[in-house]
């Protein structure tokens, strides 16, 4: 997703709320700034709290982005909710990694000059995890690397959060929904546990949505954009969650999404991103959105 600056005073709380699980107040020390994502499970309003907050692409104001580092860095601010992406290597193994290509996260072009553009889907997994994903955002985190989808998941248990996963251009890889449930399951993340309270995927395209729903409906989904007012109905039969970017907010368009009922019976959530840069999380709520991703 699309990436604008907002800060959040971490000096002060949060609420971090989901549909089915009781709210965490969550508190970062002094002085701190949390780089965000929202989810909530609440109905914004004008007396209503600041916004909640999840690490997008994990703490990446403080860590190279979709990196372990990075996930570590936004547990101990205390924000338990982390946002990934998630594509797949040559060799067919899931990998997090935002970019189409390896070339701004990574060392690829030093690595292997002669591969431009280097697109993610044209290296194995072994050469992914040849490269340094973290040199480019700073010199402590050389050697960082490219992680696995298992390795995260694993990282995020140990560490006790939960995670908004997007599947990255899923047309790319056919199939790429299966087989990231599989993984889910795999690392124990299809349990009642997790599909409540600690799991959310989403994607920009409709097709990967309805084919995770379809394949596991008990996992909560999110669509990535603005649908036409006409068709949120048709969307709200698969996602949970209809996630445009701010700038698409309307009154009357957010008042449709709220009418609708998801496919586990509650109200469809609307979470916003590309937020303006002096836009404040409290403004975003009082406008109607459940929350921002950021």
């Amino acid at each position: 997703m699309l990436r604008s600056s907002l800060r959040i005073p971490a000096a002060g709380c949060a609420f971090l709320v989901t549909a089915a699980v009781s709210s965490a107040v969550l508190c970062s020390g002094p002085g701190e700034y949390a780089d965000v994502a929202v989810i909530s499970g609440a109905r914004a309003g004008p007396g209503t709290a600041a916004a909640r907050v999840i690490a997008h692409r994990g703490a990446s104001r403080d860590a190279p982005e979709n990196t372990l580092a990075a996930v570590d860095a936004a547990h101990r601010r205390g924000l338990i909710w982390v946002e990934n992406d998630v594509q797949r290597s040559r060799d067919g193994r899931l990998v997090v990694l935002h970019d189409a290509t390896l070339e701004r996260t990574t060392d690829a072009a030093k690595v292997f000059p002669g591969r431009a553009p280097w697109r993610v889907g044209d290296f194995t997994a072994a050469e992914i995890a040849r490269l340094d994903a973290g040199s480019w955002f700073g010199g402590r985190f050389a050697g960082e690397r490219v992680p696995t989808l298992a390795a995260y998941l694993r990282r995020l248990e140990r560490n006790g959060q939960r995670l908004l996963l997007e599947i990255k251009a899923p047309e790319k890889y056919p199939g790429i929904e299966a087989q990231v449930l599989r993984e889910l399951r795999t690392a124990g993340w299809l349990d009642r546990a997790h599909v409540r309270g600690r799991l959310v995927v989403q994607s920009f395209s409709v097709r990967c949505v309805r084919t995770v729903h379809e394949r596991a409906p008990q996992v909560r989904t999110g669509i990535l954009g603005a649908p036409r007012a006409r068709l949120l109905a048709r969307y709200a039969r698969f996602a949970d969650q209809i996630n445009p970017p701010a700038s698409a907010i309307g009154s009357g368009w957010l008042a449709a999404v709220h009418r609708l009922r998801g496919p586990h019976g509650r109200p469809v959530e609307v979470y916003v991103w590309g937020v303006a840069k002096n836009t404040t999380t409290r403004s975003i709520r009082v406008r109607g959105a459940d929350g921002v991703i950021e």
